[in-house]
């Protein structure tokens, strides 16, 4: 993305100036206070709205396959577990039968084999997200877009999933770009971070996170882990202007 702005109809400055270079398997946050115009990026990104200036470019000038996970399940809820995450088979035309041991396959990695054939109000808010994971990643695609979908999870939850992410994104080599108000789950997740100013949004400010690339609870209480969370925490004030930049 270079020099990339989007301005709406009626008249709000989401983003100006916005650079950002995405590298092949890293897991990328993107970091900033709420309306600062991280998730419309991120929809730029998946082909959901265009810019109003700018560019937004692909290696070989080709999108990729997209993974999308928003910030709700945004599940059917009168289907069952195992057919939701059927649905982006079932649009590339591949029929329920064909589609059987990579619906099995995703539902195992997110932990929900059994609950194939629940409905959505059978499971609790964890359980639903983890069906929308499964849903973005069936298709196996190279690159995951996640819009704050652990927000509205408990904290217990929220780091089992981020565990759960980890490994999936790890043994599918998936790139993802993470987007995210949370200091601590930023730097939990990521390789690399990118800090957003407030509205208009552009980035201001990369951080490389310094960290084992398998994390685990012990990293969370490691010198590292705190060393990072205290570059980004410093990076987000400079970038909202709470203190001298």
């Amino acid at each position: 993305m270079k020099g990339v702005g989007k301005t709406f109809a009626n008249g709000v400055v989401a983003l100006a100036g916005l650079d950002l270079d995405v590298r092949d398997g890293e897991f990328l946050s993107l970091l900033g206070p709420s309306g600062c115009g991280k998730s419309t990026a991120l929809r730029m990104i998946a082909g959901l709205s265009r810019q109003s200036a700018g560019s937004v470019a692909w290696r070989n000038g080709v999108r990729p396959d997209v993974g999308f996970v928003f910030q709700e399940p945004t599940l059917m809820p009168w289907a069952d577990v195992a057919r939701n995450v059927y649905l982006p088979l079932r649009l590339s035309g591949l029929s329920e039968s064909e589609a059987g041991s990579r619906i099995a396959a995703a539902l195992e990695g997110v932990g929900l084999a059994q609950f194939a054939r629940a409905f959505p109000r059978e499971l609790s808010g964890g359980m639903r997200m983890r069906v929308s994971i499964a849903r973005a990643l069936v298709t196996r695609p190279p690159l995951l877009l996640m819009d704050e979908p652990f927000a509205a999870l408990d904290e217990i939850t929220r780091f089992k999933l981020n565990d759960d992410l980890l490994t999936l994104a790890r043994d599918l080599g998936t790139t993802v770009i993470f987007v995210t108000h949370s200091v601590f789950e930023s730097v939990y997740l990521s390789s690399r971070i990118a800090v957003f100013s407030g509205r208009p949004g552009r980035v201001v400010e990369t951080i490389e996170v310094n960290g084992p690339s398998v994390r685990d609870a012990e990293f969370r209480l490691s010198p590292q882990f705190a060393e990072s969370c205290r570059r980004a925490s410093a990076a987000l004030d400079r970038a909202t202007g709470e203190i001298a930049a």
